[in-house]
């Protein structure tokens, strides 16, 4: 069975295809477009539809729209209310909805070939909880397994509970609107001066460097019901700090205060509704989607405080993630269970052949070293900045080894560096990668292995200062652990950087520059190189040097 998944309604509009239970391919639209998260999440652009994902996806398998059994979109108009009965103040939402219905004409149209009749409405949560639970690999064959989903807003919830078994899902609860955990956030990136449903990644990380003064208060209005639900409605923030103008530079201790109050009430919330969940279920495991499920901080507290053995969070937890997992759920309606997801590397990648020709088209010298990750490593034991291009692009928001910047972790000043290349604010951190077989000597209080990023760690003190430019102001650490399975290149790099400096980490961020997607093919890898100070280029096997472009000649 051969189907394509599709996000397009809100924002990070992507594309997904499983085929035969194999998924084949995922991508998002802003690695083609080039703009950040696709579009805006407005009604006013809610028609626009992964035109170049789509077909990206299909000419990876050398498919035609003809050939597709169906096609899953991750919302479902019959399900939605407008918006003024779920109390949300959005007077052009019924646009929103519109374009939904007309969605199989839209989509008919951007895939000539394709029957309209093979579109399925997939309910936008439901999207959401398959890409968690049916891409879970710790679910074994047919083992049920929990889901939790909470984000802004679907057609009439902002959050799921649930439990999957051979693919059937059994919803246990369903937070109604305005309530919510995803736009109260939301309303209070707005409030710091950052971009909404972009930026919330920053107050999460701004939240470090505050203290919980007004946990008491926001518990008032934020909290548990105790019957799977939640009481959420964002407050007048100005009644704890006045808006902060965007742009500004400083960052008074205020507002670091009331983002450390509101994650802190944030994460009770979570631990609750998944306390509430495993009462209701007995798993030993949890799967978790949403942006929500974004938050690694939260994650962590999950892990740790609730009585699941093992939680597992979707990659592309965000919307991105529900074309994959509209794609799935179609799938296993049909009778066909996917393949565990043991990889985000699911994007567009090139040939050794391919990245060389490109480098000659930009007549840009490089060369091919016999031994690569010896030569990278070279470079990051002199202090040097690596712009790291190899293998798939990732599907989802984290730089997971394949587009990403590298930076040697003992020198506390690269934190500062690395932001400074990237052009963002300094309270941001920077996260470890570490071999998989070291990282429970360094890294304690998360999971292990912990392959996505989606997880914080307690550093080891007798390591905070052999890697300061890694470890958060709070003394964490977001890590990425490394398997010669999953990535060899960056494990053999890992290896050979141990070999020169006693350190078996590297300080990694995603390969872009503030307010512009990861770069995802040759020529984005290219632009950034010639106008970033990075001092070298992996892409692929090939290695380019910023002192060889000046030193003349042609490749």
């Amino acid at each position: 069975m051969k189907v394509l998944g599709v996000n397009a309604l809100f924002h990070d509009p992507s594309a997904a295809l499983v085929v035969d239970g194999r998924i084949v391919a995922a991508a998002e639209e802003e690695r083609f477009s080039r703009r950040k998260h696709g579009k805006r999440p407005v009604p006013f652009a809610a028609w626009e539809l992964p035109e170049q994902a789509m077909r990206w996806c299909l000419d990876e398998a050398g498919l035609g729209p003809e050939d597709l059994d169906a096609v899953g979109y991750s919302f479902d108009p019959a399900l939605a209310k407008p918006a003024e009965d779920m109390g949300l103040d959005d007077p052009w939402d019924h646009l929103r909805l519109r374009y939904a219905e007309a969605a199989p004409g839209f989509l008919a149209t951007a895939l000539p070939g394709l029957d309209r009749s093979r579109v399925r409405f997939v309910p936008h949560h439901v999207a959401h909880a398959a890409s968690a639970a049916l891409a879970g690999p710790l679910r074994g064959a047919g083992r049920p397994c929990s889901v939790l989903v909470l984000d802004g807003r679907g057609e009439q919830a902002s959050h799921l509970a649930g439990r999957y078994e051979h693919g059937r899902l059994e919803t246990l609860a369903a937070q109604a609107l305005p309530h919510s955990l995803g736009l109260l956030y939301e309303s209070l990136t707005a409030h710091l001066g950052f971009l909404r449903s972009s930026d919330e990644y920053k107050v999460m990380a701004l939240a470090s460097y505050g203290k919980p003064v007004h946990l008491d208060r926001l518990r008032e209005v934020v909290h548990a019901t105790g019957d799977g639900g939640f009481v959420a409605l964002p407050p007048d923030w100005s009644e704890f700090a006045p808006p902060r103008p965007g742009g500004e530079l400083d960052w008074p201790p205020q507002y670091a205060d009331l983002a450390c109050s509101v994650q802190a009430v944030v994460e009770e919330v979570l631990v609750d509704l998944a306390r509430w969940l495993h009462a209701q279920t007995g798993d030993t495991t949890l799967t978790m989607a949403g942006g929500t499920a974004l938050n690694c901080v939260a994650n962590s507290r999950i892990w740790r405080e609730t009585p699941f053995d093992d939680v597992w969070v979707q990659p592309a937890a965000g919307d991105a993630g529900t074309a994959l997992g509209a794609a799935l759920q179609v799938s296993a309606d049909d009778g066909s269970l996917a393949d565990p997801m043991t990889t985000a590397a699911l994007g567009r990648g090139w040939s050794d052949d391919d990245l060389a020709a490109w480098l000659r088209a930009a007549a840009v010298p490089f060369t091919t070293p016999p031994d690569l990750p010896g030569a990278a490593a070279d470079v990051l034991a002199a202090d040097g900045v690596l712009a790291w291009f190899d293998g798939r692009s990732e599907f989802g928001p984290r730089a997971l080894g394949h587009r990403s910047l590298m930076a040697h972790p003992g020198r506390a000043a690269n934190l500062e560096r690395l932001n400074d290349v990237k052009g963002r604010e300094q309270f941001r951190p920077v996260a470890p990668m570490v071999l998989a077989d070291r990282a429970a000597a360094i890294f304690s209080d998360g999971p292990l292995p912990s392959p996505y990023m989606l997880f914080v760690h307690t550093v080891d003190p007798a390591w905070r200062d052999r890697i300061p430019a890694v470890v958060h102001v709070d003394g964490t650490a977001r890590i990425q652990t490394i398997d010669d399975a999953t990535t060899p290149r960056v494990a053999a790099l890992l290896r050979a950087f141990e070999a020169r400096t006693g350190l078996p980490v590297v300080a990694n961020t995603s390969l872009n520059t503030a307010g512009r997607p990861m770069v995802d093919d040759p020529r984005d890898a290219l632009e950034l190189f010639g106008s970033a100070p990075v001092d070298a280029l992996v892409l692929g096997p090939h290695l380019v040097r910023r002192g060889d472009l000046f030193a003349g000649g042609r490749p």
